[in-house]
């Protein structure tokens, strides 16, 4: 059984940039098939922004995906980990944080991603969210 963070993780996250735009995020998503995308601001972790951020944050303002910058919506001072982390204490700071996703980030660099999802792949494997989780993507 997994002990550390990067043994679970998301290796080598999608990341965009802070000037890029939310359309931009979205066709990381879509190509990716996630749900979230890491934002940087010269190589460093700036912040998260998800595909309910786009719609909460822009798409129900009438405002324009192809013109709102990520560092507009994203959400900045995200609870982060690091990869040698032990397990417990990510699901600590996620419950404590109330996250569903925690970027993981090495000398202020993200890494990867750990999320609810493979979390319950590795500790609750009869789960719903781990079936859901390790199933291929609905393309």
């Amino acid at each position: 059984m997994a002990t550390t963070v990067d043994q679970v993780m998301t290796h080598d996250p999608r990341t965009i940039a802070k000037s890029d735009t939310l359309a931009d995020a979205a066709k990381q998503m879509r190509d990716g098939d996630i749900g979230a995308v890491l934002v940087e601001d010269s190589g460093k972790l700036a912040g998260i922004v998800t595909d309910r951020d786009i719609v909460v944050r822009a798409v129900a303002d009438g405002r324009d995906p192809s013109s709102v910058q990520a560092g507009e919506v994203c959400s900045g001072n995200v609870a982060t980990v690091a990869p040698d982390q032990t397990l417990e204490d990510a699901v600590k700071l996620m419950r404590d944080q109330d996250v569903r996703r925690a970027p993981v980030v090495q000398d202020g660099k993200p890494v990867g991603i750990l999320s609810l999802g493979d979390l319950a792949v590795e500790r609750d494997t009869g789960s719903v969210l781990a079936d859901i989780s390790a199933a291929s993507p609905n393309n």
